[in-house]
């Protein structure tokens, strides 16, 4: 995948978050920062960081349950680990973290 690919991408899927996180109903903000960072902040002062890796080519998460790295695989953004999709890990990561069933896709 090209560069602009990657980061056209990525950039969607930035946009789809943050969309999935304005309509979940939850006890949680966010916040976007220069170069691709979305932070989902929570009511306990917990944060899943959600950042773009152009030279890995991937989407990086860091939760309180640790650090997971996604690649697209031509359809959607997998866990490089378990082969989980981005949106139903944040979801859980999300769920986890604020103590009550959240869905982000």
């Amino acid at each position: 995948m090209t560069e602009s690919e990657y980061t056209r991408l990525a950039d969607d899927t930035l946009r789809k978050l943050e969309h999935a996180i304005e309509s979940a109903n939850g006890d949680f903000d966010y916040e976007f920062s220069a170069g691709g960072i979305l932070e989902i902040e929570f009511a306990d002062d917990s944060v899943i960081v959600v950042n773009k890796q152009a030279a890995a080519q991937e989407i990086w998460v860091a939760a309180k349950s640790g650090g997971f790295h996604f690649r697209w695989d031509g359809s959607v953004w997998r866990d490089t680990r378990s082969n989980e999709e981005l949106f139903a890990a944040l979801s859980r990561f999300a769920t986890q973290q604020s103590g009550a069933p959240v869905n982000l896709q």
